[in-house]
């Protein structure tokens, strides 16, 4: 199973991001074949009809194929204001938005239809950035995606990796796992595998 992990972050020393990292990891050593996708790496605009008619840019494009080619995701999503951040949002209007100039994306929804979807998150906070993942779910089931029941929220993440980025409480990489397992699971059925 091809799964694609990102974290909507691109903060240096992001809890999310050490979460996708390490869940990364955990999922290769499940067996699937992992995409860790670092969303620093692509240059995305904040998305402008404006400028999307002067073309989509390129690392836009990138974006869309390799979302297209992973037909299970798992996202970690800070929390800010007690919803996912903006540099989420825009990644997935930019994915979505059709490309009427290439017949190959001139669904919105291509990028993303059918994928299963895990949810994690991770804060400084007690709640782990709960709140991000009830407000990042509608905006999946809208672009189409199956988002998977399982879901975990890490809580305190200042204190939950050791100096390698490991998670150090074997409940958490427990959580971790479970919302991985039935990614996987499902992703592989929803498949045809």
């Amino acid at each position: 199973m091809k799964l694609l992990i990102f974290a909507g972050s691109t903060r240096q020393h992001s809890h999310n991001r050490k979460l996708a990292r390490e869940a990364a990891a955990m999922a290769r050593a499940s067996g699937a074949e992992v995409t860790h996708l670092e969303l620093a790496d692509f240059d995305i605009p904040m998305y402008n009809a404006d400028l999307e008619a002067r073309g989509t840019p390129p690392d836009v494009m990138r974006l869309k194929q390799i979302m297209y080619e992973h037909p299970a995701w798992i996202i970690c999503s800070p929390e800010y204001n007690a919803s996912y951040p903006a540099l989420l949002k825009n990644t997935i209007d930019w994915a979505s938005s059709p490309v009427k100039s290439d017949p190959a994306w001139t669904d919105g929804f291509k990028f993303s239809r059918g994928k299963v979807v895990g949810v994690l998150s991770a804060s400084p906070g007690a709640l782990g950035g709960l709140r991000s993942q009830s407000h990042l779910a509608p905006l999946l089931l809208n672009v189409q995606c199956w988002v998977a029941p399982v879901n975990f929220a890490l809580s305190h993440a200042a204190e939950a990796f050791d100096a390698e980025g490991a998670l150090i409480d074997e409940a958490h990489r427990r959580h971790v796992q479970a919302v991985i397992d039935q990614v996987l699971w499902a992703g592989a059925r929803l498949a045809g595998a």
